[in-house]
């Protein structure tokens, strides 16, 4: 099944999306929570929790925005980080790097993963050297913007602006 097919299935809450969504995207994203939430059982609970937010939320999937696979990566990894502040881990706990990130996606066999993951890594090492630390911190190791402006000892505003900055010439080079 195509992703084009299943997302019109999963618009019209046919059940059987729910296990082809499953399916098709459980193995990359369970990796991915995984290397943010350290216990197996804790992630399989992420896991679940991503799933239902993706089948209750499709509605706010903007093609136009971006990748399906991008979208439900982000869920993924925001619902991972929400685990890691609910539980009151410390930052030395969110130690995934951009590096070990495209890694993780490379080992995977699915080739939209690979795509996702290697493209994004290129385009951000064209960044220049304070945007890849702040969206390394920000994107990849889970900070917040106050902690980012912590561990870089630089005012929460500048942190703020250089994110925006950022992110803003990265959608130029990906033409978003």
């Amino acid at each position: 099944m195509s992703q084009d097919e299943l997302l019109v299935l999963i618009y019209k809450k046919d059940e059987k999306a729910f296990t082809y969504l499953y399916d098709m995207y459980a193995k990359s994203l369970f990796s991915v929570i995984s290397v943010l939430v350290k216990n197996t059982e804790e992630a399989e609970d992420v896991l679940q929790e991503v799933f239902i937010k993706i089948w209750k939320n499709i509605e706010s999937y903007n093609e136009s925005k971006g990748r399906f696979y991008t979208w439900i990566l982000n869920i993924a990894r925001n619902t991972a980080i929400d685990k890691l502040r609910s539980k009151n881990f410390n930052n030395s706990q969110k130690n995934l790097s951009a590096d070990n990130f495209v890694n993780l996606l490379e080992d995977s066999n699915k080739l939209v993963n690979k795509v996702d993951g290697i493209g994004i890594q290129e385009f951000i090492k064209r960044l220049k050297p304070k945007c890849i630390q702040i969206i390394d911190l920000l994107f990849f190791k889970g900070y917040t913007q106050q902690e980012a402006a912590e561990e870089l000892e630089i005012p929460l505003g500048t942190v703020k602006t250089h994110n925006r900055n950022c992110i803003n010439d990265l959608r130029n080079y990906l033409k978003v």
